[in-house]
């Protein structure tokens, strides 16, 4: 593609803010970068991604304040990992991780591995712990929309 063709359809996430290279033909022939702002089929692919991992927090969100979920959940979730990736950061199996997520034994976790969890999610106790925060958390984003 020469440079002078890459696209710049003005409507990705970003508004404009964010630009990748894309690599194109100069007018010498050459190769070069030009920075672009996306193309449609691109963003779109792109808004399609960024709803579905929204719709995994807010189901996460739910399950957590409905008690199916421990917190653990949310985080994972909004913080956009997988048991595994929680599991070594931890330092843990994945076995424990999953067997965190259910309330019950999220219960009675030590006050150090609570901690560390907090550390992995980059969250202040209070708020980590807190299920009403999240309520909190929705309706400070709604109140802005």
């Amino acid at each position: 593609m020469k440079s002078k063709d890459v696209p710049q359809d003005d409507a990705n996430m970003m508004q404009g803010k964010f630009k990748e290279p894309i690599y194109s033909v100069d007018e010498k022939g050459n190769y070069t970068t030009v920075k672009s702002v996306g193309w449609d089929a691109k963003n779109e692919v792109m808004k399609d991604a960024w709803d579905n991992v929204n719709n995994r927090i807010d189901k996460a969100k739910q399950d957590v304040l409905k008690g199916k979920s421990s917190p653990i959940a949310y985080y994972i979730e909004k913080n956009i990992m997988d048991v595994g990736i929680v599991a070594s950061y931890m330092r843990i199996w994945k076995w424990r991780v999953r067997r965190h997520l259910k309330p019950s034994v999220f219960n009675k976790l030590s006050d150090e591995m609570i901690d560390k969890y907090c550390e992995v999610f980059g969250v202040k106790r209070e708020i980590f712990l807190n299920n009403d925060l999240l309520n909190k958390e929705e309706k400070q984003i709604n109140d802005k929309e």
